[in-house]
C-alpha cells in the first residue's frame, strides 16, 4: 500500500485536526425531476451500481454516473495561486480527484466553477490523459499539478484532473463542480498521487484518520462535518465498532449477517462484503436479496424499477433493519432507510447485479446508513470505525 510509509512518520505529529463543514443541496435526482429531464433518463440509463467497484485497465476508469444521482452533500476546495475556489463531493468510493477545466465547453461545465491555468503562478501541466467512462458518455481529462488548499491543510504539487467535457445529464443539474477521491491509492487511475497522499507526505494531517458526520437534519449551510486528521467524539455516542478493510482499493469491510426485525437472514452465512461510500447516497443490496426484502417491509417496485414505492403511514410499523459488522449489530430504523418526499415513500434502497471481487455478494453502505452512524477511515491501521451519531 503506497501511504503506509508516511502514515508511520505522520504518528509524531501534534498538530490540530482539520473540520471543513459539509453543506446538504439538493441531490441530482431531485433537480432532474424538478427539471422534468429524470423520467426520461432512467427511461435510457439502465446501470448497476457496484460498476464502480469493477477494476478498470490502462487510462479508462468506469464508473456509473446515476452513482451520484442521489449524492448530495460537498465541501469547499481550492486550487491553485492565488487559489481558485470549487465545491467537490468528498468520495470515499473513488480516488481520483479531478475538477472542470476552464476548456472545457460541454453544458455541464458553463455551470460550474472552472479551473483556469493560466491564473495560477503554481501550475504545472501534464502531458496526459484519460476518460472516465459512463452510461450515457465520458468524461475526458487531462493531469496537472498546482497547489491543493483545504482550510488550513496545504499540499504544493498536487495531481489533479482538469474535465475537458463532461455529459449535460447528470453533471449539469449537480451542485458539486468536481469530486476529490478518498479511496486507496491502489485504485488511482493516471499514475496521479492521491490527495490523502499528498497530504501525508507533506505532513498535513496530526493523524493518518479522517471521519465522516452527516446530520440527520441536514441544511445547505450545514449537513455534516469531515475531519481530516482525527475524530470529534461529540459527533457519536458509544464504543466504536471496528471492522478490518477487507479490500485494499475501496473501504470493504465484512458484512457477517443481515437481520430484518428479530429475524436474522443467515444471506451472508458464506460471507458478504460491504463497501462503505460516501458518494452513494442510498443503500445497495444484491439483487438475489430484493424479492425478500420487499416482501418483508411490504415495497412495491415503481416506474423503472429504480425505486420501490411504501406507504408514509405505514412507516412508523416497520421493522428495523440491521448490519451486523464487526460483531456489532447496527440497526437502521424506518425513519432512516425510508425517503419521505412530499408525502411519497420509498425505501433508500437499490439493488446490484454484480459480487464483490471474491464473488461474495456485495452490498453498498452510503449515506443513508452514514446518517445514523460517525464513520473513521483510519489509513494506519486499515479498519473503519462506526459509533452511533448524536
Amino acid at each position: 500500500m503506497k501511504w503506509l510509509p508516511v502514515v508511520l512518520a505522520c504518528l509524531q505529529l501534534a498538530e490540530g485536526a482539520v473540520r471543513i463543514s459539509l453543506k446538504k443541496g439538493l441531490s441530482i435526482r431531485e433537480k432532474m425531476r424538478a427539471a422534468g429531464a429524470l423520467d426520461d433518463f432512467l427511461k435510457h440509463i439502465r446501470y448497476d451500481p457496484v460498476k464502480k467497484y469493477q477494476s478498470s485497465q490502462g487510462s479508462v476508469v468506469r464508473e456509473p454516473i446515476a452513482n451520484h444521482l442521489d449524492s448530495s452533500y460537498f465541501g469547499e476546495i481550492s486550487i491553485g495561486e492565488p487559489p481558485q475556489k470549487f465545491l467537490v463531493l468528498f468520495d470515499t468510493g473513488s480516488s481520483n480527484l479531478w475538477v472542470p477545466s476552464v476548456d472545457c465547453k460541454s453544458p455541464a461545465c458553463f455551470n460550474h466553477a472552472k479551473f483556469q491555468p493560466r491564473d495560477s503562478a503554481t501550475f504545472t501541466p501534464r502531458d496526459q490523459s484519460y476518460t472516465v467512462s459512463y452510461g450515457s458518455g465520458s468524461i475526458t481529462i487531462t493531469l496537472g499539478y498546482d497547489t491543493l488548499r483545504i482550510q488550513s491543510i496545504t499540499v504544493t504539487n498536487q495531481e489533479f484532473g482538469l474535465s475537458q467535457d463532461e455529459p449535460t445529464q447528470p453533471f449539469y443539474f449537480a451542485d458539486f463542480d468536481g469530486i476529490l477521491g478518498m479511496a486507496y491509492p491502489s485504485l488511482v487511475v493516471g499514475g496521479m498521487a492521491t490527495a490523502l497522499e499528498g497530504m501525508l507526505e507533506q505532513n498535513q494531517l496530526s493523524e493518518p484518520i479522517f471521519s465522516f458526520y452527516f446530520s440527520r437534519q441536514p441544511t445547505y449551510e450545514y449537513g455534516g462535518e469531515l475531519i481530516l486528521g482525527g475524530t470529534d467524539p461529540q459527533l457519536f455516542q458509544g464504543d466504536i465498532t471496528w471492522a478490518p478493510v477487507t479490500e485494499k482499493l475501496y473501504w470493504q469491510v465484512a458484512l457477517e449477517e443481515f437481520a430484518i426485525g428479530q429475524s436474522v437472514t443467515s444471506w451472508c452465512s458464506q460471507g458478504c462484503q460491504a463497501i462503505v461510500d460516501t458518494g452513494t447516497f442510498l443503500l445497495t443490496v444484491p439483487q438475489e436479496y430484493i424479492e425478500s426484502i420487499l416482501e418483508a417491509l411490504g415495497a412495491q417496485e415503481t416506474s423503472y424499477g429504480v425505486s420501490y414505492a411504501v406507504g408514509c403511514n405505514d412507516t412508523q410499523s416497520m421493522p428495523p433493519i440491521t448490519f451486523i459488522i464487526g460483531g456489532a449489530r447496527l440497526p437502521l430504523s424506518p425513519s432512516a432507510y425510508v425517503l419521505n418526499s412530499n408525502g411519497y415513500c420509498t425505501l433508500a434502497i437499490e439493488v446490484t447485479y454484480l459480487p464483490s471481487q471474491d464473488g461474495q455478494p456485495l452490498w453498498i453502505l452510503g449515506d443513508v446508513f452514514l446518517k445514523e452512524y460517525y464513520t473513521i477511515f483510519d489509513m494506519a491501521n486499515n479498519r473503519v470505525g462506526f459509533a452511533l451519531s448524536v
